[in-house]
């Protein structure tokens, strides 16, 4: 995977007209960073535990649940799978979250979530029809993972809430 080079599109959208060349002096720099050693299903791990919440919620929910497995050290997906949804719930994930972590790793082990190598091999369409079947992944879980862990750049989340209010 590259790393994108954002100055590229930060200076074509400032070249549109003045508008988007003020918007894009005020925002700044594009300081997306994405994650690419993480596998897929930790990022869809990652990303059901944001959804619907504050990133500090979320970063509070995940801190418990590293710590559950000798944090900063990710779990494997069998020590997920293991892990029971009473020990998850006690991190903050409600039970339906909880039972969706415990699919996403019984679908890493069973091969339906790819790995990071099979991914970047994938089309877009390709992994989010692959993995929208799962308990509690939907288009907006498997986008976070493009973005965030794969580097897709060319695809717009509409569904994010904060897409949405921007």
């Amino acid at each position: 995977m590259n790393t994108p080079d954002f100055r590229e599109a930060e200076r074509f959208l400032a070249a549109l007209d003045p508008d988007w060349a003020a918007l894009v002096a005020t925002v700044g720099p594009c300081l997306h960073a994405p994650k690419p050693l993480r596998e897929p299903w930790q990022a869809l791990l990652r990303a059901v535990a944001y959804q619907q919440l504050s990133v500090r919620a979320g970063d509070t929910m995940i801190a418990r649940f590293l710590a559950l497995y000798g944090d900063p050290v990710f779990p494997s997906p069998q020590q997920v799978c293991d892990t029971p949804v009473e020990a998850l719930r006690a991190c903050g994930f409600s039970g339906r979250k909880a039972d969706t972590l415990r699919a996403i790793a019984a679908a890493a082990l069973d091969g339906t979530v790819p790995t990071l190598a099979e991914a970047l091999t994938l089309s877009d369409d390709a992994l989010v029809a692959r993995l929208t079947p799962l308990h509690g992944i939907g288009r907006w879980t498997v986008e976070m993972m493009l973005i965030y862990t794969l580097g897709r750049t060319d695809l717009l989340p509409a569904d994010d809430l904060g897409v949405r209010d921007g």
